[in-house]
């Protein structure tokens, strides 16, 4: 599917609620007390046309699907959540690549981020605010981007793999992911502050 395909199916879910479309598609959220963290991103690859309980992230060839969440403050407004991740960090592959050829680039050529509003922990709703695309041909995004991957590469090279922070970075960061606090495997994340560059046009 193009992304150009994607992009126009996807606006009409604008203003929908995905745990009805949860319902609709079989996915489930809860299992007992534990939340399916994944639900709101199989729900739309689901509705999208991609099979359920698929054993990989879905592949558009030439670009990516993202999906995050959008909470209200106290004046009502809408802030980005969290950090969204873009890739996992493979600390040879990282050490033996440039930027140009990195696989953080190859991620973030092309995105398609779906944003939903997050309301609390029990989800009992969930409305999609908009659909967004990017690019990184913004060039001033583009040498920052890879200012953040080389930092990451560089402290890999020179102190190792377990040196690396979420500290690091202004638009991108090295963040553990995985299960439990002792977990060492990390990921490209993109910070809020960037997110909120795309999403909601704050600079």
């Amino acid at each position: 599917m193009e992304r150009t395909e994607a992009y126009n199916k996807l606006v009409e879910l604008k203003n929908i609620d995905l745990r009805k479309l949860a319902d609709k598609y079989g996915i489930t959220v809860f299992k007992g007390d534990k939340k399916n963290k994944g639900w709101a991103g199989q729900v739309i690859e689901r509705y999208l046309g991609l099979p359920l309980n698929s054993s990989q992230s879905p592949n558009f060839g030439s670009w990516e699907l993202k999906t995050i969440s959008l909470k209200r403050l106290k004046d009502n407004s809408l802030t980005i959540k969290e950090t969204m991740a873009i890739t996992m960090i493979d600390p040879v592959n990282v050490s033996n690549t440039e930027f140009e050829k990195s696989h953080l680039l190859l991620k973030m050529r092309k995105i398609l981020i779906l944003s939903r509003i997050w309301e609390s922990k029990l989800e009992p709703s969930s409305i999609v605010f908009g659909v967004h695309t990017f690019d990184i041909d913004n060039k001033e995004i583009y040498e920052q981007v890879k200012k953040d991957y080389e930092l990451v590469r560089n402290t890999i090279l020179n102190y190792g793999f377990e040196s690396l922070t979420g500290k690091m970075g202004v638009f991108i960061q090295p963040r553990t992911k995985g299960i439990g606090h002792g977990s060492i495997s990390r990921a490209f994340y993109a910070r809020v502050p960037f997110l909120k560059k795309i999403i909601l046009g704050n600079d």
